[in-house]
C-alpha cells in the first residue's frame, strides 16, 4: 500500500503543527500568578505556494485560579481589570481544553503529529500554559513540553529587532501601540510577523533546501521523540 503523501505543512516542520500564542498575566511566576488572557492563531499553509497565512484567532479571558497572585504592578501594566464582570471570562480548565480542541482538530486536518507553540519570547507563554495545564490536571496537551519557536530570536535575526513593536515596524506590519498588550492583539501580530519571516526564508531560497537528507535523520527524529515520550 502507497504511503499517503504528507501535506506540505506536515513536511514545513518535521511534523510539527506551529501555533501562535500570547498570554496576559498578573506577574512573572507561571506557578503563583494569575493567568488572565490566553489567544491561539491557527494558521494555513497554501499548498500550491507554501506561504503561511493566519486561518483563525479565538481568545479567551480567564478567571484568576482559586489562591493565584495578582500583581498590581502588573495589572496596571496590561489594564486588566479581573473583577470586572463583563470580561466574560471562563475557568482555566474550560479555556485549555476548548484551545486543545481546536488545535487537534486543525493539526489532525494538515497531518501533522504534534502542535508546538510560537510566541514572542516563548518560554513565557510556554511556561504559563504548560503550568495551568498541570494546574487542571490535564493529561494530554497538544504542545510539545518544551520545543517552541521564539518570534524575538527568530525577528533578530531575520530583522535585527526583538521588541515585537519594532519587528513589526520593519517588517511593514502595522502596529497600534494603544491596542497592544491585549493577548488577541498580541497573538495576531506575533503570527503576522511568523508569516512573514516563514515566507520570507522561502521567497530567498531558504526552504526547501537543495541538499540531500542526512541519512541518519529518521534514526535522529526517532531517539528525539523517544527521549521526549520516556
Amino acid at each position: 500500500m502507497a504511503e499517503e503523501k504528507k501535506s506540505l505543512f506536515a513536511q514545513r516542520f518535521r511534523g510539527y503543527f506551529p501555533v501562535v500564542i500570547d498570554v496576559e498575566t498578573a506577574g512573572f511566576n507561571a506557578k503563583t500568578d494569575a493567568l488572565l488572557e490566553l489567544a491561539a492563531s491557527i494558521l494555513h499553509m497554501d499548498e500550491a505556494t507554501g506561504l503561511l497565512s493566519i486561518k483563525e484567532t479565538f481568545c479567551f479571558n480567564i478567571e484568576p485560579f482559586e489562591g493565584a497572585n495578582l500583581e498590581p504592578a502588573a495589572l496596571e501594566f496590561t489594564g486588566i481589570d479581573p473583577t470586572n464582570p463583563l470580561r466574560g471570562a471562563v475557568s482555566e480548565d474550560e479555556a485549555l481544553k476548548d484551545m486543545f480542541k481546536k488545535i487537534r482538530k486543525a493539526m489532525k486536518a494538515y497531518g501533522c503529529q504534534r502542535a508546538v507553540m510560537v510566541a514572542h519570547n516563548a518560554a513565557f507563554d510556554l511556561g504559563f500554559v504548560n503550568a495551568a495545564t498541570e494546574r487542571c490536571n490535564i493529561k494530554r496537551s497538544p504542545f510539545h513540553p518544551f520545543v517552541s519557536f521564539d518570534t524575538a530570536t527568530l525577528s533578530g535575526l531575520v530583522l535585527g529587532q526583538t521588541v515585537l513593536a519594532k519587528a513589526c515596524a520593519s517588517a511593514k506590519i502595522d502596529f497600534n501601540n494603544s491596542e497592544a498588550h491585549s493577548a488577541l492583539y498580541d497573538t495576531e501580530k506575533t503570527a503576522e510577523l511568523f508569516c512573514f519571516i516563514v515566507n520570507k526564508w522561502q521567497e530567498l531560497g531558504g526552504w526547501p533546501l537543495a541538499i540531500e537528507a542526512d541519512e541518519n535523520e529518521d534514526a535522529i527524529e526517532k531517539a528525539d521523540d523517544k527521549k521526549v515520550s520516556e
